[in-house]
């Protein structure tokens, strides 16, 4: 229970400040308003490093159905609590956004903007192409999960036992970094999500929070963002696998 817990805070905060940021840049009359795409990366990737840094020590900071998938299916992650930890990371993810709401609610009162409302929920292609939209989100998550697996610090050997030696806190800046470098050079096209929870939980939020002027949760695109970073966990786990076997 204390993992399922670590893991629905982990998201929580995530979506807090991720999604958070996101509504600094786009709504009207913010300190923040039009600040541009490098904020909201880095935005973004130090919403991460929180993430991580509160959920790890505890659950080892999923925070990410895709990365659940991942770790389970190349071995590294018990199949018994994959369930679980998804639905705490999508409880979480709502909780975030609706939190989020609460904070700017009277900037998306002033947005007039339909499309910057939802930015500040879940994600929307640059061009919309179903399929081009569908190999970003698979190959910005195939590079999170791929280099996560590899993600580990030092181990001790001291007379037959072992310890992990980790940098603390510290060690969840490879994941942010990482996230930060996948917005940068890979988010342009659909703002990589990379994350079902990231924009399904949000988007849910956004179908029936109230605000002026409010548009459509542009169901017919959810779809991307949520099987997309499956495929790419996938196909990440099945690269790592092989990987292993042949350079065992």
């Amino acid at each position: 229970m204390n993992e399922i817990i670590a893991e629905f805070i982990g998201t929580f905060l995530l979506i807090l400040l991720g999604n958070g940021v996101v509504a600094n840049v786009v709504l009207k009359d913010t300190k923040g308003f039009d600040s541009g795409w490098i904020v909201i990366t880095l935005g973004w990737g130090l919403a991460v490093f929180v993430g991580v840094s509160v959920a790890g020590p505890v659950s080892g900071a999923h925070i990410n159905p895709a990365v659940t998938l991942g770790l389970a299916l190349a071995g590294r992650f018990a199949w018994s609590k994959v369930l679980l930890f998804i639905l705490a990371q999508m409880l979480g993810a709502m909780a975030g956004a609706g939190t989020v709401w609460l904070f700017y609610r009277h900037h998306f009162d002033r947005t007039d903007d339909p499309g910057a409302q939802l930015a500040s929920y879940s994600t929307i292609p640059a061009i919309r192409k179903p399929l081009s939209n569908f190999l970003s989100e698979l190959i910005g998550t195939f590079v999170l999960v791929f280099v996560i697996l590899y993600i580990a610090g030092p181990t001790l050997e001291l007379e037959g036992s072992s310890a992990h030696i980790g940098l603390g806190t510290l060690g969840a800046l490879p994941v942010g970094l990482l996230v930060t470098a996948i917005g940068l050079s890979l988010g342009g096209t659909t703002g990589y999500a990379i994350n079902p929870a990231r924009d399904l939980g949000p988007r849910i939020m956004h179908s029936f929070l109230p605000m002026k002027g409010k548009g459509g949760s542009d169901w017919a695109y959810a779809w991307i963002p949520g099987l997309g970073p499956m495929a790419g966990a996938a196909v990440a786990a099945l690269l790592f696998y092989l990987h292993n076997l042949w350079f065992a």
